[in-house]
């Protein structure tokens, strides 16, 4: 079945994660993201008094930490083909990997931004920073001002790659679902 794929990103703290269980809630299928699990095992591993917003601080192999997620998020969308749906959707796409080595000012290699351009999403929506619902922790290390940074890297970058980003208002969780439904015109599978 060839389903549509529907990404939902946005910098930390906007509401992702709230938008894609009530997805799930709804009956579509999700993809999660995957990034806080490998971010709290990276600092883990270094001193507990040590205190980066940029999760690659926290490995050894600043590549190997990306390649490791390009490859997560290319396993996500493989297995998006193989659900039985006519729409699927994933908490952050590849290109959010690009984004963020932006952000970070970190090089990267033409098979990074192939594997972007040769896995295209269906949808993209773009949750925007938000300060009222903003919360840092330990697996959130940004700062509101560097949220907001790294939502502009996240908007160009999508951009970059011939995506028409669909901003999400702010709203409840109810109201931001009943946007994202109404702008692809789907009912629940």
């Amino acid at each position: 079945m060839n389903c549509k794929r529907i990404v939902i990103t946005g910098a930390p703290g906007t509401g992702k994660t709230a938008i894609i269980k009530a997805l799930e809630t709804s009956g579509f299928y999700c993809f999660h993201e995957f990034i806080r699990s490998m971010t709290l095992e990276a600092k883990n591993q270094q001193h507990p008094d040590s205190v980066f917003s940029n999760p690659i601080a926290f490995v050894s192999d600043s590549k190997q930490f990306n390649e490791q997620l390009l490859e997560g998020r290319r396993k996500q969308y493989d297995d998006g083909q193989k659900q039985e749906r006519t729409q699927v959707f994933y908490d952050r796409g590849m290109p959010d990997v690009l984004a963020y080595m932006n952000y970070f000012d970190q090089p990267y290699e033409a098979d990074f931004l192939n594997a972007c351009k040769n896995h295209n999403y269906d949808s993209v929506f773009l949750l925007p920073p938000w300060e009222a619902i903003y919360v840092q922790d330990n697996e959130r290390l940004e700062t509101y001002l560097q949220a907001t940074e790294i939502h502009e890297h996240l908007k160009n970058t999508y951009a970059s790659l011939g995506y028409v980003t669909n901003e999400v208002p702010f709203g409840t969780v109810t109201e931001r679902l009943a946007f994202i439904k109404n702008h692809l015109d789907m009912s629940r599978e």
